[in-house]
């Protein structure tokens, strides 16, 4: 039953950054669908890409995805990572990229929050789910000061 606690709070934890993520999504096909200009989207991408986004997928590499071991399923998530690097690093400011990164996001999440997390469920034993713990409560994030809330803006 102990380990049923713990699963819960992590797993409730995990979740919880990955609505960070989605919020993300959801500002970008805002700023999108209001035809924001994509320098100020990609501003906005940038900041949350260095402050919560990288750090969040090395504490991923680095404590859930081998509580995993190596397998299709990690394989897959680290496949969604490169592409979303790859996206959030090109120099372009176009609009079809910025879409495909919010597709990507959100399609990893929902893989992640669907299959990763109900794997770790079955396996992770009390002490893996403690290390999450420890390490999960690590990224600050707060946007509240960020002055281009472009996502609370009509055209």
């Amino acid at each position: 039953m102990k380990k049923e606690l713990n699963t819960i709070t992590t797993i409730e934890q995990l979740k919880g950054e990955h609505d960070l993520v989605l919020t993300l999504c959801s500002r970008i096909r805002k700023g999108l669908h209001h035809n924001i200009k994509t320098q100020r989207i990609r501003n906005y991408v940038e900041w949350f890409r260095a402050q919560y986004l990288e750090p969040h997928f090395e504490l991923e590499k680095k404590y859930i995805f081998p509580i995993l071991g190596n397998n299709v399923r990690v394989k897959r998530a680290l496949a969604y990572h490169r592409r979303i690097i790859r996206l959030l690093t090109c120099s372009c400011e176009d609009i079809k990229v910025l879409n495909l990164l919010e597709e990507e996001l959100a399609t990893l999440i929902r893989f992640e929050e669907r299959t990763l997390y109900h794997r770790i469920n079955q396996v992770a034993t009390p002490s893996m789910l403690q290390e999450l713990q420890q390490h999960f409560i690590r990224i600050p994030y707060n946007d509240d000061n960020w002055k281009d809330q472009f996502w609370n803006e009509e055209s």
